[in-house]
């Protein structure tokens, strides 16, 4: 009875899969208002029946496929925050913020058609809000674990790391993922925890006259 249902589980996934990666296909090519049921079963090979049983029409397909994707990244968010939190007084070796980085960039690679898609041109603009909700909930905590004062309001903080984060998924997704992701964790935490006037090369000297600078302006 047990292998019988492990059976009958990866149909399903792999039914499902077939069908996520149709509707992936149609999207690229005219966009998610112009797909059909018709066009979707036909192009995963099945019947109306079988794409009824999964899912209610194409826009519940659609957020199903979303939120797996969101509710995956959260998971691996969460224990991520879990873990730094428990280490913060530890080793920085002992530290998984860039391990949880990586593995967000294998699982983006995984799904990289989907993700392709989605976040692009002919993708769901709500989608990315997801993604950027998700960054901002975890980015804080993290930040300010590891940190300490704001120097700036946190709604801005957040907003800035999000949109930065999504940025650069997008370039790399678009540039075909020519960089490893164990190589964009690094690249996303230096910028992340270092700061881009860091990783541009800003000396400690220049970083302190531009703050007096900023500073001088804003008392202006």
């Amino acid at each position: 009875m047990k292998e019988e249902q492990q059976h009958v589980d990866r149909r399903v996934v792999r039914t499902k899969r077939m069908i996520r990666d149709a509707l992936t296909e149609l999207m690229e090519e005219k966009g998610f208002d112009g797909i059909t049921v018709k066009d979707l079963t036909e192009r995963a090979d099945i019947n109306r029946g079988t794409f009824y049983i999964h899912y209610k029409d194409k826009y519940d397909l659609l957020e199903q496929s979303e939120m797996e994707l969101i509710n995956e990244i959260t998971g691996l968010a969460e224990t991520s925050f879990l873990k730094v939190a428990a280490n913060y007084n530890k080793q920085m070796s002992n530290w998984t913020l860039l391990p949880f980085v990586e593995q967000l960039f294998e699982l983006i690679q995984e799904n990289a058609a989907f993700m392709k898609v989605i976040l692009g041109p002919k993708g769901d603009p709500s989608f990315q809000k997801k993604i950027k909700e998700v960054i901002k909930r975890r980015s804080l905590p993290i930040l300010t674990t590891i940190g300490g004062e704001l120097l700036v309001p946190a709604e801005y903080l957040t907003a800035y790391v999000s949109s930065a984060h999504l940025g650069v998924i997008q370039n790399w997704l678009e540039s075909g993922m020519k960089t490893p992701p164990k190589e964009m964790a690094y690249f996303l935490a230096q910028m992340t925890l270092l700061g881009p006037g860091y990783v541009a090369g800003i000396t400690r000297e220049n970083r302190e006259s531009i703050r007096e600078y900023l500073e001088s302006q804003r008392l202006n």
